[in-house]
């Protein structure tokens, strides 16, 4: 992408960022004294578990390494803004989906440079061979993420009224860019988009369905409510598919690593459908069975 393109990609992230902020207050953090159970296997699954199956599923499918690449810095990220609207929407643990999404989003900005420079230093030829430089990244990162969600949560402290008016624009907004930028990498990529998109498209799917899974069936394992268990898996599958895409282009500088990022980016929102609908059906279930008794 040229020097634009990236601007307004960091931009886009920025306000996404911002945009979470406007919706989070003191007591979405306060949460994890509340209900540690059910936040710390969310947090397993997210910052553990995420990155060592995107690893298993990226050496075990024959594929290029800048998909490779791009999938663990997909495993790398925290969950994203629309992991909270599909939990909202599916009728799960809302609160518990916004209290992972905001310490995750803090947790990764250490985690993240160490786990793509695994990434990089295995799938990459000797003479390939980049590295992120840890401190840098987790900097660029902390501007990028921590200080407009800071800046979103005091807007919402002290403007209540302005913060709930605008967090909506603001997420319209930012999705029309993230589908901007994805359309502007498919056409950037578009000489190897098809080939990319047949090892990429079937490998974040799976990455996509099997996280949720483990998310789910691991948060019943330690008996959460069904809505907690629901949220857990949406922010164990669900990622930040703007931040990886920026990793790759902004910090990396390579376009072709954010191809599998875009493409999961599209995926989620097919399978978050599917999400929202045994949700509902859940709910629907679990309310006509009060009734009756």
């Amino acid at each position: 992408m040229d020097q634009l393109s990236t601007i307004i990609l960091a931009a886009a992230l920025i306000i996404i960022m911002l945009g979470m902020g406007l919706s989070l207050v003191a007591a979405d953090f306060q949460r994890i004294f509340r209900h540690p159970k059910a936040i710390l296997v969310g947090l397993t699954n997210q910052i553990i578990l995420l990155p060592l199956i995107g690893f298993a599923l990226a050496v075990s499918f024959p594929i290029q390494p800048e998909i490779a690449i791009g999938l663990m810095i997909l495993a790398a990220c925290p969950g994203g803004p629309t992991s909270n609207l599909i939990a909202h929407l599916a009728k799960g643990n809302t609160a518990l989906s916004v209290t992972l999404t905001a310490l995750s989003s803090l947790i990764t900005i250490i985690t993240i440079p160490f786990i793509v420079n695994i990434a990089l230093i295995h799938f990459l030829e000797q003479g390939q061979m980049i590295q992120l430089n840890v401190l840098e990244t987790i900097l660029q990162i902390l501007v990028i993420i921590v200080i407009p969600i800071s800046i979103g949560m005091l807007i919402r402290r002290y403007r209540p009224g302005f913060a709930l008016k605008m967090g909506n624009p603001v997420r319209k907004a930012s999705g029309v860019v993230m589908m901007l930028v994805i359309a502007g990498l498919i056409v950037k990529e578009r000489a190897n988009v098809l080939s990319y998109f047949q090892q990429a498209g079937i490998i974040a799917l799976c990455l996509n369905i099997i996280t949720m899974l483990v998310g789910y069936y691991s948060a019943k394992l330690i008996n959460v409510t069904d809505k907690s268990a629901l949220s857990i898996a949406i922010e164990s599958g669900i990622q930040n598919g703007t931040l990886a895409i920026t990793i790759a282009v902004v910090l990396l500088e390579n376009n072709a690593y954010a191809i599998t990022p875009a493409i999961y980016s599209l995926l989620m929102f097919l399978t978050g459908g599917v999400v929202i609908y045994w949700g509902l059906r859940k709910s629907k279930a679990a309310y006509r069975s009060k009734a009756v008794t």
